[in-house]
């Protein structure tokens, strides 16, 4: 195959002076970059380059054609449609896709965004009620969709052993509610849906990203997962752990499940995205608060709910709070990312919405 090179083509300054450039590099694959005008509304002088393999050569050409005269507001799906269309049947795309040039094309627009649009905070780990590290989830994304906080990496941290269970499971049928009785474990609901997380302290690594929208246009509901967890899988890699995403929300290494992630999307533009990741769960505990039924586990292809629980204490032989901290440097490193607090407003926002909602019991038994 052969790589291409930038292909030069007419070009005129658009209606407000600029050339549009946008690029997007897929992970584990190429750079696309997509250099465009706008005239009168419609897409016009489209050039899309990069370092990916395209055959035949004049398939870009293609490429191309087939995006100038589009509406500047053509959707991610619209655009990948478009090319797809225009390509011949004997085409061959290596290290990128129809989808890729339409996120590039989406982000020379300013419609889809990247990680280094971005001003990314962090904030630490510091101990409260699990009730509230819900609420803070809602709370935060929706401060982050309406602009007025930065994108986000938040850690939990909490000292009630707790019960987390997805925003459409039933609260019956997850949990032993001797268990929980007999435990004193906190059974709370949060806004993503996915399953269960057992919580004691100090056994789990937890963390949320509030983000925009926007960084995740054009990419599948499914693909999001490993975009946004791109740089725990290097934090991971940091401290001897080779760990890869089991479709669709699984995150995994060779011995085992170590973590689970969600997703919640705001209809204000804000996208929460958390996981939670296993470091050192006390099985027996697990099995006597939570219902793991038998068809749960037949598609991990085990048996038995302790075979699932892999903790990162056993793979890393670090402590907890050397793998969080590797995580953050790991954040800093690739995003630029500044340390950060709660708010005060924040923080009373989220108390507010554990009276009026994450700690009702209307909220909880939501789903019968």
């Amino acid at each position: 195959m052969t790589t291409l090179p930038p292909v030069p083509g007419p070009s005129s300054a658009d209606e407000d002076g600029r050339r549009r450039h946008g690029e997007y590099k897929v992970p584990g694959g190429k750079l696309v970059v997509a250099d465009l005008d706008v005239v009168d509304g419609v897409l016009a002088h489209v050039s899309i380059s990069g370092d990916f393999f395209l055959e035949p050569d004049e398939a870009l050409l293609d490429i191309n054609r087939s995006l100038t005269g589009l509406p500047e507001d053509a959707g991610a799906a619209d655009l990948a449609a478009a090319v797809t269309a225009a390509l011949p049947e004997d085409a061959v795309l290596f290290g990128f896709s129809a989808g890729a040039v339409a996120i590039a094309v989406r982000r020379a627009l300013a419609k889809a965004t990247g990680w280094g649009d971005h001003h990314w905070n962090i904030i630490g780990p510091s101990v409260l009620p699990t009730h509230v590290n819900v609420a803070l989830d809602e709370v935060l994304t929706e401060e982050v969709g309406a602009g007025r906080r930065n994108p986000t990496l938040r850690f939990w941290d909490w000292e009630e052993p707790s019960v987390v269970i997805g925003s459409f499971q039933s609260v019956r049928n997850e949990v032993h509610p001797d268990g929980v009785s007999r435990h004193g474990i906190s059974v709370v609901r949060r806004i993503s849906g996915g399953g269960a997380m057992f919580m004691e302290a100090g056994n789990c690594i937890t963390y949320s990203l509030y983000l925009p929208q926007t960084l995740v246009d054009g990419i599948s509901f499914a693909d999001s997962y490993g975009f946004l967890d791109a740089w725990v899988m290097a934090a991971l890699e940091k401290v001897g752990i080779s760990a890869f995403y089991v479709p669709l929300n699984d995150i995994a290494t060779e011995q085992g499940k170590i973590g689970g992630a969600a997703q919640k999307r705001l209809a204000n533009g804000g996208m929460l995205h958390h996981v939670t990741m296993s470091y050192d769960i006390d099985a027996d505990k697990m099995v006597e608060v939570l219902r793991i039924g038998k068809e749960k586990l037949s598609d991990k292809g085990t048996t038995s709910a302790k075979k699932r629980v892999d903790p990162l204490r056993r793979q890393t032989g670090l402590a907890r709070s050397e793998i969080v901290a590797a995580m953050m440097e790991v954040f800093t490193e690739r995003y630029g990312a500044t340390p950060a607090e709660l708010t005060e407003a924040e923080l009373d926002a989220a108390l507010q919405r554990v009276e009026t909602k994450f700690g009702t019991t209307e909220w909880l038994h939501r789903v019968p």
